[in-house]
């Protein structure tokens, strides 16, 4: 290991205190995709990797590249980053770790004197959080050609104006988007690295400070989903003559979770999760039967078959539930996105850093999605390093430490340095 590389707190620290300071929104953090607090966090950067020499590039889509050039920029180079925008009322950590973790490596790189034989690129990648545009993995698909041109129609979900639209207001140019051109080209990419805050309790009940990604799951989503039953009045309508919306939801939920329950037992890895639930706030009432419900469904699975096996059987529950029930299923949309599976040799060499520096670790799966599945979909060795964070994720409470941090980005700026095997 190179000794003289040593991550610099200070600068990490000032850094987050700046987004925190001009992204607040109480009680959290709100950067808004192609909004006002996610373009300060990609001027931040800018301005941060003018002072150390780097190149910058500005893709269509936002997607902004800042490059510390190595001693031989023929050869494919690393990518190292992740997002800046949040969720509404979120943390300070999520997504910007990671682009500050690859500009805190390259400065530690920088300051020692050191200019890997390959080049390395930081990437803040736009829009990764979907409550904002329900478009999995915006920028990163944006930059590698594979967002549909008909995702340019989506409106963001504050404003109700077209992505389209959003890049426009930014000095972006949307024509260049969704037409399949590659603005970031998978073969001049030699690995990329992510650095995201855990979301779950995994490091911290192991007491290690860093997990290595074996796989992120994919999913199935359908964001608007409602029941259609009939309204009536509580009291007056026995339940041989109901036609309940929310029994039948009730209905749907209790089969989904024993058949999750029958996947657990088998061995399969799966999440089920119904995170939205309401009834009509201008139709529903004390004394009313239901008539309405609306809903929405996420399913996650390291396996496509046990995605499809779920959706299968989601299906064969709607039908027994709208015959039992009287009631009408109108599920909307599906959406979602594909398991990605992370490369080996990449995580070993992150293991055999870690273990050189000391620092325990732990391998893991990611039930979460992350920009580092596009890109391992596309062929480019991935790695996901998650970091120990206290309190979950997509709220005010994350609490990353930093020490924590500064191991991490130690971790990452030494595989950097290094020569061999690359």
């Amino acid at each position: 290991m190179t000794s003289d590389i040593a991550t610099d707190r200070a600068f990490a620290e000032r850094l987050f205190d700046e987004l925190a300071e001009h992204t607040t929104d109480a009680p959290g953090i709100t950067r808004a995709a192609f909004g006002d607090g996610e373009q300060f966090a990609h001027e931040v950067m800018k301005r941060e990797a003018a002072t150390l020499g780097l190149s910058q590039r500005i893709d269509p889509a936002g997607n902004l590249y800042l490059t510390y050039e190595g001693r031989d920029p023929a050869l494919p180079g690393w990518v190292v980053g992740s997002h800046l925008d949040s969720v509404p009322h979120g943390g300070n950590f999520d997504g910007a770790a990671g682009v500050i973790a690859g500009m805190a490596a390259v400065r530690a790189l920088v300051q020692a004197g050191i200019r890997p034989r390959r080049s390395i690129t930081v990437m803040a990648i736009r829009a990764e959080e979907s409550n904002w545009f329900p478009l999995s993995y915006l920028g990163s698909r944006a930059a590698l050609g594979l967002l549909p041109e008909k995702s340019l129609d989506t409106p963001r979900s504050d404003t109700g104006l077209a992505l389209r639209e959003h890049m426009a207001r930014l000095g972006l140019d949307p024509s260049q988007v969704g037409t399949g051109k590659v603005h970031l080209d998978p073969k001049t990419v030699h690995g990329f690295i992510e650095l995201h805050i855990e979301q779950g309790p995994v490091l911290g009940a192991e007491d290690v400070p860093i997990g290595l990604v074996t796989g992120i799951s994919g999913s199935f989503r359908y964001r608007k989903g409602r029941i259609l039953g009939e309204w009536g009045h509580s009291g007056a309508v026995p339940r041989g003559h109901r036609h309940d919306a929310v029994f039948a939801l009730a209905d749907l939920i209790t089969a989904l979770d024993g058949f999750w329950a029958e996947l657990l037992a088998e061995g399969e890895s799966a999440t089920i999760t119904f995170g939205e639930v309401a009834t009509p706030p201008d139709l529903h009432g004390f004394s009313k039967v239901p008539g309405e419900v609306g809903f929405c469904l996420d399913v996650r699975s390291l396996s496509p078959a046990c995605l499809e096996r779920i959706h299968d059987r989601l299906m064969e529950i709607v039908a027994g539930i709208e015959a039992t029930r009287g009631v009408r299923f109108d599920l909307g949309e599906r959406s979602g996105s594909m398991p990605a599976r992370l490369d080996e040799s990449l995580r070993a060499q992150f293991a055999a850093v870690a273990q050189a520096q000391g620092v325990g670790f732990v391998e893991m799966a990611s039930g979460a999605g992350h920009d580092t599945a596009t890109f391992a979909n596309a062929g480019v060795p991935a790695a996901l390093v998650f970091l120990r964070n206290q309190n979950g994720s997509h709220n005010p409470d994350e609490a990353m430490r930093i020490e924590d941090f500064v191991v991490a980005a130690d971790v990452i700026a030494q595989l950097l340095a290094r020569d061999d095997n690359r």
